[in-house]
């Protein structure tokens, strides 16, 4: 490996399982020190277990670099601030976070009860929120005291909140949330030498193993290439959270097998400007001469 990493202190929520997994691996070959946070739920968020994080910080250990295991419950305030802390009194820094964590509860919008939209809501949506905010605090803190801290932050969107997904409503609401959230933060935080970027990965872990079943490496040739392999999106995730990328915020990237996308999100398309109020049969013609002249949107995810 390069040592892109080296000296660096990366902390990665979710980090017991699939992309969180790797990319906490990714950033230990590389040279950071990890903090590994998991609570060890259940693809559906029950349950909880100290045993899939310190599997990871086990294997970081046994291939020579350096991690802590934090089972921390990151969408309460003294979760993400033991997250925080635990880097900076371990390490003594606190360089990159990673927001990785989530789980499922999928429903069609009329079956969706109200703890299934809060519950997926709160650990992709505020479980982003809650140690960024911590996080930025400390960086803050840090460059009003004269300090240059080359902080970095990748939070983890996805296709669905690109584009929709069906039966996905609260995921979907969920990160497309996180992508309003990553450009307020590269916006408010690039004075303190923050950047902020985003990833809608694709890969198979325990919430699409379903969907990717099929698209695995032959299994009678090893060195077949395995596109949706977790660790296929780590390498990027690896670049935004190092000092390499530079200049880089406020950007979405797509990462599937070995395809890297920047998305271009909302931009203005036609327009039509009357210099006045329409009237509501007015403005439905010019809506319909707008489409006429707009590209299409993509399919949401799950339509025919």
């Amino acid at each position: 490996m390069s040592g892109l990493c080296d000296g660096r202190v990366a902390v990665v929520t979710g980090a017991g399982r699939g992309l969180g997994r790797a990319h906490a691996l990714a950033f230990a070959a590389e040279g950071a020190k990890v903090v590994v946070n998991d609570l060890g739920v259940a693809a559906d968020g029950a349950g909880a277990s100290a045993l899939p994080a310190q599997r990871v910080v086990d294997e970081i250990w046994a291939a020579g670099g350096e991690a802590v295991a934090h089972g921390g419950d990151i969408t309460t305030t003294d979760g993400a601030a033991s997250l925080v802390a635990t880097a900076l009194d371990t390490y003594g820094q606190l360089d990159t976070l990673v927001n990785n964590a989530g789980f499922l509860r999928d429903r069609m919008l009329v079956n969706l009860g109200e703890d299934e939209w809060d519950a997926v809501i709160r650990v992709h949506l505020k479980g982003h929120f809650l140690p960024l905010r911590h996080a930025a605090a400390h960086w803050r803190a840090e460059a009003k005291a004269g300090c240059s801290p080359v902080a970095r932050v990748v939070n983890t969107s996805s296709g669905a909140g690109l584009l929709g997904s069906v039966g996905q409503g609260n995921y979907s609401a969920a990160k497309a949330g996180i992508l309003g959230l990553t450009s307020v933060a590269a916006a408010e935080l690039g004075r303190y030498g923050v950047q902020v970027n985003a990833i809608a990965p694709a890969a198979r872990t325990r919430m699409t193993e379903a969907t990717f079943a099929g698209a695995m490496a032959a299994p009678d040739d090893p060195a077949a290439f395995d596109a949706m392999a977790p660790e296929n999106v780590s390498p990027l995730v690896v670049w935004l959270g190092s000092a390499a990328c530079a200049g880089v915020t406020g950007r979405v990237f797509e990462a599937e097998a070995g395809r890297i996308t920047v998305m271009e999100g909302w931009r203005p398309g036609p327009t039509a400007d009357k210099g006045a109020r329409w009237t509501p049969a007015q403005a439905g013609e010019a809506a319909r001469k707008l489409l006429a002249a707009a590209e299409p949107p993509q399919p949401v995810y799950g339509t025919p």
